[in-house]
């Protein structure tokens, strides 16, 4: 019952941790760059703010030890620190203010930037890459980490950065006054932020990863059910379903539980490790005073000092626990913009610009890389003039779709090349290379906006009475005036609301608006009834007139008609010829595949 598509990590792997560590910072350093202004705001605030809590604790010193010593003039001398422990205060609270407001913009705009930049890179992924990958995972995988950036920068530079200032100044302030204690603080505070990253990296990390990893199979399991809710219905298998998603839910529990109670043993001994390091600095002052060496107000500088560092250092390991936790969320956000895009346009690719539709194969080769697997394609070479009707025949596997592929770019091809007039499409933007082609798919998806929307798709700049015209075309505007809402229905989730013969027409008149000089269509009518059947049919008629018309047949009756049959067997041309011409070779393979469906008309060629 796993994801043959996920790997699951073991939950000890300190390289691969190291190694997510370093490249989940240094993109988040990255994108942090990209607005110097706002992070030097924050720092500038974090900076105001830490200094001020260095400062205090020596203030305060002062002030026991002028209190003490009581001499003429102390008091007007305490009046002074008092004032100057209240301006500290208020500088403090200024400074995060400022750091606060700069990290809420800051964060807000990485986000932003992550979000639009994830999903503009899963867009141009790969047809392969979504067909092995579920849309609820990737979903997740960046709601996910575009989250933890907000936690990451929050942690960083709110809390970890003021507290590496705030150890450094103050082992500094102490080295000067006296070396042992310097020492002390600065090996102490060392030794704890070591013991705090061990713990994190090589015990916390490996069990969150894992938990993570069931989370993203939960949010597919989750987004998988929902999707074919109606097939779970037709076939009563909720229970089956709830088993299902419960068997990864337990799961996901166990390595989440492991994961939290590792951060609660490893927060454990960190406050531990805290603790002996300030008692062992408080009783160094005590050593001191008692030789000394020290008198009161340095014995209060020292114990507000601690509590000032105690109160950063008590909860460092958390917050490097959350940074590790934040990092091992965004793991999977990181690979998806280190994964290059499937298919690259080169650098400066023109626009395509299609005149006449003239569509060529010339010596091409392809396979689909599955090892062992021989290639599809191989030498191949077609010349489709342009305005040609060409079906596309032959048993499943034999090549007709990943040909319509090929010409849209979906995949590049391994050898020669596939021109539109005369024009190699490897060279032009893939943009405009699709948007010269009108697809019209056996199984239409629409998007869950307005009927008017998901016409002018691939004209957004469509004016309404095109948008009428192009569903007329289609035999779509009969049913759409007649609903309440006419143009302005929703479809739902992709197209639900509709049935397929409706949903098939507005594909077409989607195609129609696009105007492209070239079409594909994938046996538009093999599952609708009689009636839907022929509204589409007269469409199609309509939408193929004066175009390059590809159509992938699975009923043969539908391409009896076109300019052209093209066979195709084991990615090879066996059989290219009119309708009348194939049929007159009784041995051939579209005469054979013709007679069984004329014997039996629920048999497919593919």
């Amino acid at each position: 019952m796993t994801n043959p598509t996920t790997t699951l990590p073991t939950s000890r792997d300190p390289a691969r941790a190291r190694r997510t560590f370093v490249a989940v910072l240094g993109f988040a350093i990255a994108r942090w760059r990209m607005h110097p202004g706002l992070l030097g705001w924050t720092l500038g605030g974090v900076m105001v703010a830490t200094l001020t809590d260095v400062l205090t604790p020596l203030l305060a010193g002062w002030l026991v030890d002028d209190v003490a010593h009581a001499h003429p003039g102390s008091r007007h001398d305490a009046m002074v620190m008092v004032a100057g422990l209240a301006a500290l205060g208020l500088a403090g609270v200024m400074g995060r203010r400022a750091s606060y407001r700069g990290i809420t913009h800051l964060n807000s705009r990485v986000m932003e930037n992550i979000m639009t930049g994830a999903f503009a890179r899963v867009q141009r992924f790969s047809s392969e890459w979504h067909a092995n990958n579920f849309a609820g995972s990737t979903v997740r995988q960046i709601t996910r980490g575009t989250w933890a950036m907000d936690t990451l920068g929050d942690t960083i530079m709110l809390l970890l950065v003021p507290e590496a200032l705030v150890l450094v100044a103050t082992t500094l302030v102490l080295g000067l006054h006296w070396m042992v204690m310097g020492l002390l603080l600065a090996v102490g505070s060392v030794a704890l932020v070591v013991l705090s990253v061990v713990l994190t990296l090589q015990y916390v990390a490996p069990a969150s990863r894992l938990a993570n990893t069931w989370d993203t199979r939960m949010g597919a399991a989750l987004a998988d059910a929902v999707t074919c809710n109606a097939v779970v219905k037709a076939s009563g298998a909720e229970q089956r379903e709830d088993a299902h998603l419960a068997w990864i839910v337990g799961r996901w529990r166990h390595r989440t539980v492991r994961s939290w109670l590792r951060g609660t043993n490893s927060a454990n001994l960190q406050a531990l490790a805290a603790l002996v390091m300030r008692i062992g600095m408080i009783a160094a002052v005590v050593v001191l005073w008692a030789r000394g060496q020290a008198n009161a107000g340095d014995v209060a500088y020292v114990l507000t000092m601690m509590f000032v560092v105690q109160g950063y250092l008590r909860d460092i390991g958390q917050q490097i626990s959350i940074v590790q936790r934040a990092v091992n969320e965004m793991d999977e956000l990181v690979n998806l913009f280190a994964r290059p895009p499937g298919i690259v346009d080169p650098p400066g690719a023109p626009a395509l610009h299609v005149t006449r539709g003239h569509i060529r194969f010339e010596h091409v080769g392809f396979g689909y890389g599955v090892q062992g697997r021989a290639p599809l394609f191989s030498d191949l070479c077609l010349d489709i003039p342009a305005g040609s009707r060409v079906g596309l025949v032959g048993p499943s596997g034999s090549g007709k779709t990943t040909l319509t592929k090929l010409l849209q770019r979906l995949y590049d091809v391994r050898a020669g090349r596939i021109t539109i007039d005369g024009t190699d499409i490897a060279t032009v933007a893939q943009s405009s290379l699709r948007s010269s082609i009108a697809i019209v798919p056996q199984e239409p998806l629409l998007f869950h906006r307005s009927l008017r929307d998901n016409i002018a798709y691939g004209r957004p700049d469509a004016t309404p009475a095109e948008i009428v015209r192009a569903a007329q075309l289609a035999n779509a505007a009969d049913f759409i005036e007649r609903l309440p809402l006419g143009y302005a229905t929703m479809v739902g989730e992709r197209g639900v609301k509709l049935s397929g013969g409706e949903r098939q027409r507005i594909a077409i008149a989607r195609a129609f608006l696009s105007n492209a000089r070239i079409l594909i269509m994938d046996e538009a009518t093999s599952s609708l009834d009689s009636e839907s059947e022929q509204l589409v049919q007269q469409a199609m008629e309509r939408l193929m007139a004066g175009r390059t018309v590809l159509v992938i047949a699975h009923r043969l009756s539908t391409v009896v008609g076109l300019d052209r049959i093209i066979v195709f067997r084991h990615g090879t041309v066996c059989e290219d010829g009119t309708h009348a011409e194939l049929m007159a070779h009784p041995d051939g393979v579209y005469h054979r595949l013709f007679a069984l469906q004329a014997t039996d008309p629920a048999v497919p060629s593919a």
